[in-house]
């Protein structure tokens, strides 16, 4: 069979006409782009771009999650038979999401790993194209927040953890999955006072003005949880960044530092659909670690973590384009 007749078979990440439409490819099978999206390294006309980032060096605990991009484009094949399922929205149809492919870098350099980080995401963001980000670590989210307060200035941050990563390092050369955030607000990346962390449950000594909304209090009603939320950041800018630890080791055992007291993955899904309109300007999910996945429920986790914010930003988009 000619492989433009096998179009409609298999590999359509390859053979694909474009960006758009569904995909009924067999789950166990084919290229492994994040739900079947069309492979590209030309971002002409993107609306979203996918890409991975397999770096797990800057852990604290246990390291695997550079296998996490791979393992969420794995299980995302479940997915994109259908229209997202609880938005009114589908930008399989209705937008040009891409696979970019993983960010290239030299393991055994990390010293030049978040310049690399940086100008990757800054190329996209040149492009005119927005990023999720797969990753890695949580690390990651700092030089990629880096090339977002280049084009929007200081940013809302929206993180789902449970973890503040607020711990106190003034080494700028430290590369370290708990101490991002507290540079990122040293530096003014991100705005404290317009900023959220949701579902946290460690302590730490400052949350520098940050506003958080505990686990706890996420199980005392996730829809005030939510109506706050949306008070905070206004319309302000947003980066999303969901660590897979937010969830409880019940539905998210693989990753590096689990804690117990999480949210479920319904109380999280609900919450993403629910925070429809917020301007998100590009996002992540991180901490996905398939030695630890001994089922898969923590990569088929962040897959649907990864489908929700493809569908908030695009959400976004088409309210900008019709306002």
């Amino acid at each position: 069979m000619a492989l433009k007749d096998a179009a409609n078979d298999v590999d359509n990440a390859l053979t694909r006409d474009g960006y758009r439409g569904h995909s009924f490819e067999n789950a166990f099978g084919g290229v492994l782009s994040f739900m079947r999206r069309t492979y590209t390294k030309d971002l002409t006309g993107v609306d979203l771009a996918v890409t991975g980032v397999p770096f797990d060096q800057a852990v604290t605990h246990r390291t695997g999650t550079r296998f996490g991009p791979r393992a969420i484009r794995e299980a995302s094949t479940l997915q994109p038979c259908d229209p997202p399922y609880g938005w009114d929205i589908d930008p399989l149809t209705d937008f040009n999401v891409a696979d970019y492919g993983d960010l290239a870098f030299d393991y055994a350099k990390t010293s030049e790993f978040p310049k690399a980080l940086t100008d990757h995401i800054r190329g996209i963001l040149a492009a005119g194209a927005g990023s999720l980000v797969l990753g890695g670590d949580h690390y990651i989210s700092y030089p990629i927040l880096r090339a977002y307060a280049e084009k929007f200035g200081p940013m809302s941050l929206l993180q789902f953890d449970a973890h503040s990563d607020l711990w106190v390092d003034d080494d700028f050369d430290r590369i370290d999955h708990g101490t991002m955030f507290y540079k990122a607000v040293k530096e003014g990346l991100i705005v404290p006072e317009r900023s959220v962390q949701v579902g946290i449950r460690t302590v730490v000594e400052d949350f520098m003005g940050m506003n958080v909304i505990d686990a706890p209090e996420v199980h005392d009603g996730w829809k005030e949880a939510v109506k706050k939320i949306k008070e905070i950041l206004g319309d302000n800018p947003v980066y999303l960044t969901f660590d897979i630890d937010c969830l409880d080791p019940a539905f998210a055992p693989g990753t590096g530092t689990p804690v117990a007291g999480g949210l479920s993955s319904a109380q999280a899904l609900a919450m993403l659909r629910a925070l429809r309109g917020i301007n998100v300007v590009g996002c992540d999910v991180v901490e996905v670690s398939p030695p630890f996945d001994t089922t898969g429920a923590t990569a088929v986790a962040g897959s649907q973590v990864a489908m929700e914010l493809m569908c908030l930003y695009c959400w976004n988009l088409r309210k900008k384009a019709n306002a």
